[in-house]
């Protein structure tokens, strides 16, 4: 495999005519599925009275080796996503001379929270208080810039269910937030979510994204810049946008289904 799709310049005729047959026809069924994805956020932004520009793709590449982000570059993708520093860490520095922002979207572990920091730029997924303080003491000793953190809202809980699921829940958001805002190495960006399995909101994702809208609403109140609303997947993007949503984490309408986690 040639490592010229890893170089600082990815796409045009350049980098075309330095794939392989094979690296040539997944970046053709990539390329298929991207225009899809892009088509369908617009046209829900358009129904919502929204701009295409409001709305960031995330491509979440979990399970998908390197080669198909380097290959999402040359696509003109920016965001990519990972939820396990196992994989995430190797994949990133294969592909740190690529023009493109990390997001951490899993849960995390404070044993993860050192690597973690070394490549990403948003965590999403920030649902305690020693997390917050992990987080801080691995940036400020890294010398790095602050670390976007969004508070990951666990909806079911609401409700009294989900009680072993991440996130936090309604209640609690405000204080979380507070905390991320005031901790060195930190920034507030805002909130993110994942569609309800359980409780009232459950296979609904319009009221479920609804809900995070109004939460939203409540930390940009008392936090102006944390404007991040990350929601919606492949399946459910478009009550995100309908919603409110500034961010959409697509990983399987992009690189397909999935293979089993190792």
């Amino acid at each position: 495999m040639t490592n010229d799709i890893y170089g600082p310049f990815p796409g045009g005729p350049e980098f075309l005519a330095g794939l392989t047959e094979g690296q040539r026809g997944r970046y053709e069924e990539l390329g298929t599925s991207l225009e899809v994805v892009e088509r369908r956020i617009a046209a829900a932004g358009a129904a919502a009275g929204r701009a295409r520009d409001e709305v960031t793709l995330i491509v979440v590449t979990k399970t998908y080796p390197a080669e198909d982000t380097a290959l999402l570059a040359g696509l003109g993708v920016t965001d990519v996503a990972e939820n396990r520093d196992q994989d995430a860490a190797p994949k990133a520095e294969q592909c740190r001379n690529l023009p493109l922002d990390w997001h951490f979207v899993g849960q995390l572990q404070t044993n993860k929270v050192r690597s973690v920091v070394g490549y990403a730029n948003h965590v999403h997924s920030v649902d305690r208080l020693r997390l917050v303080e992990s987080l801080s003491a691995a940036v400020l000793k890294s010398e790095r810039p602050d670390l976007g953190c969004l508070v990951q809202v666990a909806l079911d809980k609401e409700h009294g269910e989900g009680a072993h699921r991440a996130g936090v829940a309604p209640e609690d958001i405000a204080q979380l937030a507070d905390a991320i805002a005031d901790t060195p190495g930190l920034r507030l960006d805002g909130v993110m979510t994942v569609a309800p399995l359980a409780g009232p909101l459950a296979s609904d994702p319009a009221r479920a994204f609804d809900r995070l809208a109004e939460i939203a609403t409540a930390v940009r109140t008392a936090h102006p810049a944390a404007t991040m609303v990350s929601a919606g997947m492949s399946g459910d993007l478009e009550q995100a946008i309908a919603a409110g949503a500034t961010h959409v984490r697509v990983g399987t309408a992009v690189l397909g289904v999935r293979s089993p986690l190792r």
